[in-house]
């Protein structure tokens, strides 16, 4: 392999990795707005934020890009109003998923779900529609039970996967495939 091209494959490599990390960045924060609205802008004061800010340097972000979050929310007093929704649908092969996202735009961010669920053979639910299946603890779900995704839709279900945790508003996804 030439010189080129091996920078080539080292550029793209990090191309991708800084877009990976930009779009974490960006969901934590709008966790930092959320927890700002509800509790102010001191971490002393408010257990939200002192959670989300463990949450941003597990993930590295730079404690400047931190603080301009909570500065910008603390200066946003009510303009942005950032909704949780929780999303529930299947995904091919009949594997359940939950899709948490936070979002100033319930309109956009449905139509968009919904896109996901159907380009790769899946189908947004209605509320309660796979929500019984899951248990929570702590803010997170687990399956009460499991299920294999067969080997013809296995590719379909990680491109699923990948492309809601590409869009900006999603948090989290909890699924109950093996």
């Amino acid at each position: 392999m030439s010189g080129h091209n091996k920078w080539s494959q080292i550029k793209r490599t990090k191309g991708i990795n800084d877009a990976a990390r930009g779009r974490v960045f960006t969901k934590l924060g709008k966790e930092i707005h959320v927890a700002v609205k509800s509790g102010g802008g001191d971490p002393a004061g408010n257990s939200k934020l002192r959670d989300v800010i463990a949450k941003c340097k597990a993930s590295n972000m730079p404690n400047d890009n931190i603080q301009r979050c909570i500065k910008n929310a603390v200066g946003d007093a009510g303009r942005t109003n950032y909704e949780n929704i929780t999303y529930e649908g299947f995904g091919p092969g009949g594997v359940a998923v939950m899709v948490h996202a936070l979002t100033d735009n319930k309109n956009r961010t449905a139509s968009e779900i919904r896109h996901t669920f159907d380009k790769f053979g899946g189908s947004l639910g209605v509320s309660g529609s796979v929500s019984y299946i899951f248990v929570e603890i702590e803010g997170e779900y687990l399956s009460e039970f499991t299920v294999s995704v067969p080997d013809d839709k296995a590719a379909s279900f990680e491109k699923l996967l990948d492309m809601l945790d590409e869009n900006e508003d999603v948090q989290d996804v909890w699924h109950n495939a093996e």
